[in-house]
Parts: C-alpha cells; sequence; structure tokens
C-alpha cells in the first residue's frame, strides 16, 4: 500500500483538509515521505502565485523588508530534520470527550525542512528598543465559531523564544519545493513546538510591543483548567514527551518466542534519554534507543522480549527526557483537548 492511498484512508476532514498519518507509515527512517506526512489545516488552503507572492517583514524594526520567492532562495539556507505534531495528538482518548478533530495517535511527522533562518532574517530588519513579540501571518483565513467577521490564521512567538528556537522559514521539505498542502510557498518552522506554532502560507512577519491576543494565541490552542474557582488558560507551546509503539500493530496475534518491540519517542523540550516497555502489565524493561538524540526529532527504539503465556495481553510503552520530563499513566483532560500524552497501551494476543 503506498504512503499517499495510506493518508486518503485517514483523512479527518475534507473542508478544511485534515489527514492522519497511518501508524504503517511512521515506520522505516527518520524523514518520513511528503506524502505520508499528516496534514492539519484550519480553513480551506490558499492557493498562491509564487512570482507576485510577497514576504513582508515590518512592525516595530529599523528596517522594513519585502522578499519575494526568489530572493529567499538566494539567501544563506539551513536544512533541519524536525518533528512535527499537532496539539491535538491523541485528542479521541480524552473521557469526556472534546470538541476538535478526533486525532488519535498520527498526527505527527518528520521531515527534512530547508529554508532561511529566521534570525538572519530579523538581523536584517533591525528590531526596535520596544519590540516584545513577533506576529507570524499566513494567508489562510475563514469564520470561526462565535465570531461573524473573518479571522486569519495568526501566531506570535516572543523574541526570545523566537531566537532560541532555531526557527526557520522554509521553502522545501524533502528536498523538493513546499506542497501546497504544507504552506507554499513559504512556512515558518518551530523545532520543538507544537505544529500550530509553525505557520503555513506565509506572508507577514510583524513586530509588535505587547502580548498579541489573536483568536488562535488565546482562545485556541491553550490549555484550560479551574483553579480556585477561577479559570486558568495556559498557552500550548512545546511538544510534551511521548513514546509511540509502531509494531506490532492492535490486536496482532503473535506467535511463540521473541516479540521485537519497535517505535518512536519525542519531546520538544529536551532530546530523549529512555524508553521503558511493560508486557502484561509487568516490570519496565529499558528499551535499547537506535537513533541520535536530538530536541528537534523523533528516535526510534526497540526491545525484543520473552514472551509469556498463551492469551490477549497488553504492550505499554514510556518516554522519559533528559530533564527527566515523562509520560502520565492517564490522559490530563482539559476542555480543548490539547498534549494528551498518556503511555500508550496496545493490545496483542499471544498464541
Amino acid at each position: 500500500m503506498s504512503a499517499t492511498r495510506v493518508l486518503e484512508e485517514l483523512i479527518r476532514s475534507q473542508d478544511p483538509l485534515n489527514a492522519e498519518t497511518s501508524v504503517q507509515s511512521l515506520i522505516g527512517g527518520v524523514a518520513m515521505p511528503t506524502a505520508a506526512f499528516y496534514v492539519r489545516n484550519h480553513f480551506q488552503m490558499p492557493v498562491l502565485d509564487p512570482t507576485t507572492w510577497r514576504l513582508r517583514v515590518g512592525g516595530l524594526v529599523q528596517r522594513p523588508i519585502v522578499l519575494g520567492l526568489r530572493d529567499l532562495l538566494a539567501m544563506p539556507s539551513r536544512t533541519e530534520v524536525v518533528t512535527l505534531e499537532c496539539a491535538g495528538n491523541g485528542r479521541s482518548f480524552l473521557n469526556p470527550k472534546v470538541d476538535g478533530e478526533q486525532w488519535r495517535l498520527g498526527a505527527v511527522s518528520t521531515a527534512e525542512w530547508t529554508g532561511v533562518p529566521l534570525v538572519d532574517l530579523l538581523e536584517r530588519a533591525g528590531i526596535g528598543s520596544t519590540g516584545a513579540e513577533l506576529v507570524f501571518r499566513g494567508a489562510d483565513s475563514g469564520t470561526v465559531k462565535g465570531r461573524s467577521e473573518t479571522t486569519s490564521f495568526e501566531r506570535s512567538l516572543k523574541l526570545d523564544q523566537a531566537r532560541e528556537s532555531e526557527a526557520i522559514l522554509a521553502y522545501a521539505m524533502n528536498g523538493e519545493p513546499l506542497p501546497l498542502r504544507h504552506g507554499f510557498p513559504l512556512r515558518l518552522i518551530v523545532p520543538g513546538w507544537y505544529g500550530v506554532a509553525s505557520v503555513k502560507w506565509l506572508t507577514e512577519i510583524e513586530v509588535v510591543d505587547r502580548p498579541f491576543g489573536g483568536y488562535f494565541q488565546t482562545e485556541r490552542y491553550v490549555y484550560e483548567s479551574e483553579r480556585d474557582g477561577r479559570l486558568i488558560k495556559e498557552p500550548v507551546t512545546l511538544q510534551r514527551v511521548r513514546a509511540l509503539i509502531t509494531e506490532p500493530q492492535p490486536d496482532q496475534p503473535m506467535e511463540p518466542g521473541n516479540l521485537v518491540i519497535r517505535g518512536l519517542a519525542w519531546s520538544g523540550a529536551a532530546p530523549i534519554a529512555r524508553v521503558d516497555v511493560s508486557l502484561g502489565g509487568g516490570p519496565w524493561q529499558e528499551a535499547r534507543l537506535l537513533t541520535e538524540g536530538t530536541p528537534h526529532h523523533w528516535r526510534r527504539w526497540e526491545l525484543i522480549i520473552q514472551l509469556g503465556q498463551p492469551g490477549p495481553t497488553t504492550i505499554r510503552a514510556r518516554a522519559t527526557d533528559v530533564a527527566g520530563r515523562t509520560q502520565p499513566e492517564k490522559p490530563e483532560w482539559n476542555r480543548l483537548g490539547y498534549g494528551s500524552n498518556a503511555i500508550q497501551v496496545v493490545p496483542i494476543r499471544l498464541l
């Protein structure tokens, strides 16, 4: 089955297009085929003419900039392998159910991104002394629940966040021009952050002197909780630590002998330090990490374990990063369903 066909079978919505990567497509190398990369859109995809498209950098800058695609291609570039994950990945497992795309565990993918380092553009423009945040605007817009006016997709980063994130303005994905569904002709890539920060179809970067209050900054992509009778909102930022089991598949019958368990693990805050696996609720056993540790993309892992008695059982995998962050046993419920990174449980059947 081709990666394209797998992606078609996991479409969550057609308008706007949202599609989940199958777990089978996650088996392989570090970077994934572009056709299998998950798709997250909030509005219809804008079709932009690359010959007339422009990126504007303005606001509180010393030298406003207007760049075409050819200008960006002529600038020094950097290539990074980066894992992007939707903040709603795993939302379908929350109880009680919450609104939003009912992602299972496939709203995550890794690709090789090439583009201009964001800091290079900021240095060229020169940030004014009162500049505090960068607002990134995409060309996509539409209506949202509770608002009658048209809402554009906009997100912001504080200046120090932008500088420390090693963000790039990407025009290529896996060595090819950026596809339309992934933001052609230009998108922001913010390593380690949930995918919402990586604004697609980028047209403008504005430097402002106060916290940005756009819809996708303050009404969505926030963790909502109640404390002492008050509603608390905290921004969705770095990816939470997670391990994903790619082999074996759920409910797969297993022959007697050794069981090979494989998967992926990532964390936006720090590289993965270890992955532990439990069979049938038994003791945790440390898996072998197969790829280098980096805060930018996932690590593959593997454990060969002796099968137990015949019958149904489960596999659990738990990741821990070098900062000591690990996964909770149960999903942490929040009203908008973000950051659900509970330990995955895969049922299998021993023959």
